[in-house]
């Protein structure tokens, strides 16, 4: 008899439970908290984050909902059906160069900890969602292809349960019918509306998720269809609302319309009625039109003229902008800055010299971002294409055992790359360490020698991977080895990093300099790894 009740208060539970819902064709007078970057237009578009750097951005209905309903025994609760649909868009400032993306989230804090404007699309990190008991649902559309977290590539919908790591996700598509498993590929960070429909079914216990171009009617197939029971997942009362980030690579988040209901299925959203993302032309209708174009035409003229004898003036130490620059968008400094951060490339910031060319220590004047800046020799063999390459690769990995690329600078045939941390948290060169402990590559290396080189890690850090320390350490001793053959290639590096390649085994003897005793390993490690 129970197990029959309880299937009837299943079967009844849109009925019985308070309906809530509500619907924003534009966002003028919406009533919404929010955290941040974010903010609503003039002209009703909700903006999560704009296109700059290391932003964060919440928008969350202000109240908190009930996501649960107590059985008919009163022993325990079941997540409610809610349904949810919303129109966003996403731009990045570099063309098919993503920030982080866009999420709806329900959350069982307003303010949850752990939220970085730099990664992870705003929402809290798994340390966080534990110490505190955060409670995070989220559907993401992801622009960003993050190793760590296993993701599929930088253009999917995934679904988050209290993890970074989704539970489910599929590259960005939509079904145009039921008949078919071809399905038709669209680009979250293109710039153009998309419409997202997002169910939860209590009786079915699964979530769907549809998205397509807000041009085109619902698909009847969703994108996802993943079966949970949300009711372990949800706290009885949670916030629902969006999360975004930008990173390093900026990318503006927008919201145009969002409907959502508790209970039943949300309203459908009138598109005639939500705003535009393209600013209309005034025309302007005046007698003196004419007269008025031909006025500004002249001062245009002028102000060419003008322009054109500043920029011929300036010309010699203009900084020229390469196409792969804009392609590849990491974040370009002015050379003025990098020569005052590194006093004018002074002996006194000199960290370390190799035969690509000098690396220098600093802080950089206009962002106080303390950096590592590498100078390429004019005689190194890490050319133009080599330097291209670097950025390249570099600028699109995120991973935690990577050095963090912040961006490079070009002058005439000066190169420049600027770097973030180390693994030991020691200074390369270090006045006040005993004199054993002074250079910090000749530190580390006798420390390998004696099989300890663990003991170089930094003590700050509490919580390591010993294998993954080792390994980072046992990389850096590579790269730093006075004989270039023994260097292994950037992209050797980051395969290492990245779990594509093993870093073979390090013999004691290994940096024993080539003009002094010769080894059995030369040849081998010559021979298998470098390229």
């Amino acid at each position: 008899m129970e197990a029959f009740c309880f299937f009837l208060h299943l079967l009844f539970l849109g009925f019985v439970c308070s309906e809530v819902g509500f619907t924003y064709e534009g966002f003028h007078d919406a009533n919404l908290s929010l955290y941040g970057a974010a903010y609503m237009r003039s002209d009703g578009i909700l903006v999560i984050t704009k296109d700059s750097t290391k932003l964060l951005g919440h928008a969350l209905y202000p109240s908190p909902l009930r996501f649960k309903e107590s059985k008919l025994n009163n022993r325990s609760s079941i997540a409610v059906t809610f349904s949810t649909n919303f129109v966003f868009s996403m731009k990045p400032q570099y063309p098919e160069l993503g920030g982080h993306g866009l999420a709806f989230v329900l959350f069982s804090a307003k303010e949850p900890k752990g939220c970085l404007p730099s990664q992870y699309l705003g929402l809290p990190n798994d340390t966080s969602n534990a110490q505190y008991s955060t409670r995070v649902l989220a559907i993401e559309f992801d622009t960003v292809q993050n190793f760590e977290l296993q993701d599929i590539n930088d253009n999917h919908v995934g679904i988050d349960i209290s993890s970074l790591t989704s539970n489910i996700s599929e590259p960005a598509a939509f079904y145009l019918d039921n008949s078919t498993n071809n399905n038709n590929s669209i680009s979250l960070k293109s710039g153009d509306p998309f419409q997202v429909w997002i169910d939860y079914d209590s009786l079915e216990m699964v979530i769907n998720v549809t998205i397509a171009p807000l041009a085109l009617q619902r698909p009847y197939r969703p994108l996802i269809s993943f079966p949970i029971d949300l009711s372990p997942v949800l706290d009885e009362h949670m916030y629902v609302g969006f999360s975004a980030s930008t990173g390093l690579l900026a990318e503006a988040h927008n919201l145009l319309g969002w409907s959502f209901r508790i209970g039943g299925r949300a309203q459908d959203l009138d598109i005639s009625e939500l705003p535009s993302l393209v600013k209309p032309v005034k025309v302007v209708h005046k007698k003196g039109f004419a007269l008025g174009i031909t006025l500004a035409s002249v001062t245009l003229v002028f102000l060419f003229i003008s322009v054109a004898i500043h920029v011929k003036r300036r010309i010699e130490n203009m900084e020229a902008l390469e196409d792969w620059e804009v392609e590849y968008g990491a974040r370009r400094f002015k050379y003025s800055d990098l020569v005052a951060a590194t006093g004018g490339f002074g002996e006194k910031n000199l960290i370390g010299t190799g035969g690509f060319g000098k690396v220098y220590k600093g802080i950089v004047p206009s962002t106080e971002l303390e950096v590592a800046i590498k100078r390429i020799a004019q005689d190194s063999r890490q050319g133009m294409k080599e330097f291209v390459a670097e950025i390249t690769s570099m600028g699109r990995l995120r991973h935690r055992n990577l050095v963090q690329l912040h961006g490079w600078c070009r002058r005439q045939d000066d190169l420049l790359l600027v770097y973030d941390y180390v693994a030991s948290g020691r200074r390369p060169i270090e006045l006040q360490k005993n004199a054993h402990e002074l250079v910090l590559v000749d530190w580390v290396r006798e420390l390998h020698s004696r099989g300890e080189i663990v003991q170089a890690i930094d003590p700050k850090m509490d919580e390591y991977n010993p294998h993954e320390a080792e390994l980072v350490l046992g990389l850096g001793l590579l790269c730093s080895h006075s004989h270039p053959d023994y260097r292994p290639s950037m992209r050797r590096t980051v395969q290492v990093l990245l779990g594509d390649a093993s870093l073979p085994q390090l013999p004691p003897d290994f940096y024993l300099e080539a003009t002094g005793v010769a080894t059995e390993y030369a040849d081998f490690y010559a021979d298998s790894f470098l390229r």
